[in-house]
């Protein structure tokens, strides 16, 4: 099945020193970019961390410090790799949980301010489990027929993104309309579609410490955790200035600090 784009869709996988959005860095970027015409243009980069790569991380991925000596920094690639995203949509596997909010704190760091929200966010996991309900290699054994084992190296980059491209494939074969008889299991062939389903939580930030709540009636933006707990940002920004300062000063992600730095411009102009 051909993807219905209308703008490209960028399917990407990151490896990591490891899971932590504030301290950990990416070792590896793989991507493949699919324009609206079907051609595709692929990339991998291995990328110096600026940091050890723990034991744990090497032996998972077969990525060592040797490995990504002398290779270039994030920052060295940030430009690239702003063009290959900018003015796509973006698709991976478990991608709006951690590959997205991860990249975003990355380009930040370089100085890229990059606007997610113009992207559709399509996570290739959330679609599986709400379809199935398993992992990446029981996706490619029951999407594409075959063990994964069988096809890739097990946790590398390049590897897990053609089979995230595969897997997306095969799910909107198998879900699409008229294709199976249960009408819950219906993907539509659209980015915006995807996108919709991918979606799981109503975050404002990626990390979640900021998401949309009704107020009196209205949808705005709310703290999520701390004292300030379910309280519209807006009203904290008035009420309690400072707070502002401390999220800024804190063990926050830069996104994070980013979306609420907007969010207090944004009122200031009011």
């Amino acid at each position: 099945m051909k993807l219905n784009l209308q703008k490209p869709l960028v399917i990407f996988d990151l490896e990591t020193t490891g899971l932590d959005l504030v301290k950990d860095r990416v070792i590896q970027l793989s991507y493949i970019k699919v324009y609206p015409d079907g051609h595709e243009i692929r990339g991998n980069e291995l990328i110096n961390p600026e940091m050890n790569i723990p034991d744990m991380i090497t032996q998972l991925t077969g990525i060592s410090n040797d490995d990504v000596k002398g290779k270039p920094t994030f920052k060295q690639l940030a430009s690239k790799l702003n063009e290959v995203f900018t003015g796509s949509d973006i698709a991976g596997f478990n991608s709006n949980h951690f590959d997205v909010p991860l990249l975003a704190e990355e380009f930040l760091r370089a100085g890229i301010d990059f606007d997610f929200s113009k992207c559709r966010l399509i996570d290739v996991q959330t679609i599986f489990h709400k379809m199935e309900r398993r992992n990446l290699a029981a996706a490619y054994k029951f999407y594409c027929g075959r063990k994964m084992e069988e096809d890739f190296e097990a946790h590398r980059a390049d590897q897990d993104t053609e089979a995230t491209y595969r897997v997306l494939m095969g799910e909107l074969d198998k879900y699409a309309p008229g294709a199976n008889e249960d009408p819950e299991k219906v993907l539509e062939n659209d980015m915006q579609a995807l996108a919709d389903f991918s979606k799981q939580n109503d975050n404002v930030d990626f990390a979640g410490r900021i998401v949309w709540a009704e107020v009196k009636g209205q949808r705005t933006e709310v703290f999520n955790f701390g004292k300030h707990k379910g309280i519209p940002v807006a009203d904290v920004l008035r009420f309690d200035p400072g707070y502002y300062s401390w999220i800024l000063g804190g063990d926050f992600t830069y996104n994070t600090k980013q979306v609420l730095t907007r969010i207090r411009l944004r009122e200031a102009n009011k």
